[in-house]
């Protein structure tokens, strides 16, 4: 039997192709991106109520420790009256009105409790759940008029939007 020799040039070419010719796919590098991934990801929602982010409102500051409870959400910005999101009314005619109701918002709120089905809990607990979340900056008068509306719709367990100081800080 004859063995052909190689030259330099096909030589190289034989080697390279030894090298790279079966290249794959290193799972254990993506297996530890994804595991990497899904941590994180469950890390990052666990537990945590997060509330409409607008950047057109101003919230104040607090050092409450209690975490808020997943609620309907009221939004006052400086224009507009938002309830989850869907502009209700605006905020010049709710201060322009003489009345001491915003019966665009109790008919929102109204019917928002319609489509609900936690009666039982309402009842429990006296009344339904509630976040305002408004600039620090806003009018009392309207602040006033949203609380009686809330009121008169059966939403009597009102919590108000803040950031929580960081501890330790002044």
């Amino acid at each position: 039997m004859k063995v052909q020799k190689l030259s330099g040039r096909a030589h190289r070419m034989a080697h390279f192709k030894k090298l790279h010719g079966k290249s794959g796919l290193n799972l254990v590098s993506l297996m530890d991106i994804f595991t990497i991934l899904v941590f994180f990801l469950l890390v990052s929602s666990s537990s945590v109520q997060q509330i409409p982010n607008t950047k057109k409102i101003s919230l104040p500051t607090s050092v409450a420790e209690k975490a808020p409870k997943e609620t309907i959400v009221i939004a006052i910005t400086k224009s507009e009256l938002l309830l989850e999101g869907v502009a209700v009314a605006s905020i010049q005619d709710i201060l322009n009105s003489n009345e001491s109701v915003v019966n665009k918002l109790a008919e929102e709120l109204r019917y928002h409790a319609s489509k609900s089905s936690n009666i039982s809990q309402m009842v429990q607990a006296g009344g339904r759940a509630v976040t305002i979340m408004g600039d620090e900056d806003i009018p009392y008068q309207l602040l006033r008029k949203i609380l009686a509306t809330c009121r008169q719709a059966n939403y009597t367990q009102i919590a108000f939007a803040a950031v929580q100081k960081a501890k330790g800080k002044g």
